[in-house]
């Protein structure tokens, strides 16, 4: 898909050198995305153009190539001083660069914290433990490696969950927090699409998920 807006891509020092990639969008932005996995999801930002969905930056913060590596960056519970440093990471150093370089400085009503899979795992992970950063989690096809808390923290940011029919073990995953987050009187949606563990229904969700967490 084409875009008409543009993609900035910058390193940083993390990590030994690990890249963000930011879609700019032609107008300017009213809204702001972080998202893990941000190789794959910032290219998403022509889905956005061709939706009816306020303006929408987003800073994805690439993964790293290991997928081990992958995993204990994104879920607290692997290696909580790895999960640490790429939170510091994430929520400080990235968020305080896209203020600096692009002039974007939303409140939490208007950003929102994005992954797919693992990723998704850690948009619920900073989500919860953000909410004054990010007033919406939109997660995709969670893996299993952080689940809910015994105790809910509070407050907690609106979220939007989607997993596909044929992905029984990430549905499940889905499903749980969709249960526990409505039974800590979150504001929940838990939408389900035909489809495997793949970003062809993802990015067809995506305009859907930034459209509820930001159109109102």
């Amino acid at each position: 898909m084409s875009i008409a807006g543009e993609l900035v891509t910058e390193r940083f020092d993390y990590d030994g050198g690990r890249q963000v990639t930011v879609y700019v969008p032609p107008d300017p932005p009213e809204a702001v995305v972080f998202a893990g996995d941000g190789r794959l999801i910032a290219r998403w930002g022509g889905v956005l153009e061709a939706s009816a969905v306020p303006s929408t930056m987003i800073v994805g913060a690439h993964r790293p190539a290991d997928e081990t590596l992958r995993l204990h960056e994104y879920s607290p519970g692997f290696d909580p001083e790895r999960f640490a440093a790429h939170e510091t990471f994430f929520v400080g150093e990235v968020r305080r660069w896209a203020r600096s370089r692009f002039g974007v400085a939303l409140p939490a009503e208007r950003t929102a914290v994005f992954g797919v899979s693992a990723s998704g795992e850690l948009a619920l992970a900073l989500g919860l433990r953000h909410p004054e950063v990010y007033g919406a989690v939109l997660c995709a096809s969670p893996g299993a490696g952080y689940r809910p808390p015994g105790v809910m923290p509070s407050p907690l940011p609106r979220a939007y969950l989607v997993a596909g029919t044929l992905e029984p073990f990430f549905h499940e995953n889905a499903t749980r927090w969709a249960e526990a987050l409505r039974d800590a009187d979150a504001d929940v949606v838990m939408t389900e699409r035909v489809g495997s563990h793949g970003d062809a229904f993802w990015r067809e969700e995506f305009p859907l998920m930034v459209a509820w967490a930001f159109a109102r």
